[in-house]
């Protein structure tokens, strides 16, 4: 059986030469980068160059702003709980939203938990705040305002540069999770007023437990893992030179002509499988919006009566991967709490939606051909 994965959201397999230059790197540069001798200046050299492909990415106004992470994980929890830290004795208030991933709605939590207040903003039914509602909850003991550059359930992108530049005229520092949206969309941390942003390599055809988080100049968070001096005293542990690589090839890779070739490739797989369930008469509705102004590789759909245990099952005996919401989430495919943000505790679209999500290894066939395996399967359940 010929597979197709469709769940490039949770995950996205390794690129070739991202594969090659990380096993180059693995025989060739395995030095410690902290140490003084031929081998640790071919890993820091390594290192060095890496961090400077990836600043300039965002834009970056200094490759030390790069801190390597284990990923997007981490750099939440850094950007989250260290802000927090260092800015307790200005403020104690935190602003986020209700449809953010756990990696930062669990810190939050925990901040809770330690004396802090925290407001959720709330999204409209496209997945988006209300810019009235942010200025209006602003306060001037509000020290960090976390909010998603991207939803990676919905594919809803949220007005960054309007975000950032009504966070830089308050007291608070302005962080995004960028984890979806980092490799498809434009972002320029300096435009948009960013002072923190998190991303995942493995989300961009690169290696996983990698990523970094962008800590804006001057900042100076205390570092999240205690140790060694490494990441210029920000984050100990030895750096995986490997890893760091080949991050940085799949951002090489991922130029601006690549970005716009994909995006206009994965806005076609979206038109191409809303036609063909409205060509078939499949009962359906599409969560959130789905233009030029959204996650070009999400594509959450609701369809309507049939339940997305049962429809994620059988797709997955036919050889068809999709999802039902976040892969941190969805072992117990509890109902996914942006769809309850979205619409509502009781709506039948937490339960009877799933996550389409493309990659750039996915062809128009294949999107054919899952139409064809995806009508046959709703047809069934549903007489």
């Amino acid at each position: 059986m010929d597979r197709i994965y469709l769940d490039n959201a949770a995950t996205t397999p390794m690129l070739k030469d991202v594969v090659d230059t990380i096993s180059d790197a693995m025989s060739n540069t395995f030095g410690n980068a902290s140490a003084v001798n031929s081998y640790g200046r071919e890993a820091r050299a390594v290192l060095d160059m890496s961090r400077h492909t990836i600043a300039e990415s965002i834009n970056a106004k200094l490759d030390s702003e790069i801190i390597f992470t284990s990923g997007g994980t981490e750099s939440d929890n850094t950007a989250i709980i260290q802000t927090a830290n260092k800015r307790k004795n200005i403020g104690r208030h935190l602003i986020t939203t209700s449809i953010e991933h756990e990696a930062v709605l669990k810190p939050m939590q925990y901040l809770e938990s330690q004396g802090f207040e925290v407001t959720y903003l709330p999204v409209d039914e496209n997945g988006l705040i209300n810019l009235d509602d942010l200025k209006r909850e602003l306060r001037d003991d509000t020290i960090l305002v976390s909010i998603m550059t991207g939803n990676n359930e919905v594919g809803s992108k949220m007005p960054i540069h309007e975000i950032g530049e009504i966070v830089s005229e308050s007291n608070a520092w302005f962080h995004t999770d960028a984890v979806q949206a980092y490799g498809l969309l434009d972002i320029d941390v300096q435009r948009d007023h960013i002072d923190l942003l998190s991303t995942s390599a493995h989300k961009l055809n690169g290696p996983k437990f990698l990523g970094f988080l962008y800590e804006r100049d001057g900042l100076k968070l205390p570092s999240y893992i205690r140790g060694g001096d490494q990441e210029l005293m920000r984050r100990a542990g030895t750096e995986n030179i490997p890893g760091i690589a080949g991050f940085a090839k799949a951002v090489e890779i991922d130029n601006k002509e690549e970005k716009i070739k994909r995006t206009n490739r994965y806005y076609k797989f979206k038109e191409q499988i809303v036609a063909g369930l409205k060509a078939n008469n499949i009962d359906f509705e599409i969560n959130g919006k789905m233009n030029d102004g959204e996650l070009p590789h999400v594509l959450n759909i609701w369809f309507k009566g049939v339940p997305n245990d049962v429809l994620i099952t059988n797709l997955d005996l036919s050889g068809i991967s999709v999802a039902a919401g976040s892969a941190c989430t969805a072992g117990s495919l509890e109902p996914s709490h942006v769809l309850k943000a979205m619409y509502g505790e009781n709506s039948e679209r937490t339960k009877e939606s799933i996550r389409f999500s493309f990659g750039v290894e996915n062809t128009a066939d294949e999107i054919d051909r899952t139409i064809d395996i995806l009508v046959k399967i709703i047809n069934r359940l549903k007489h």
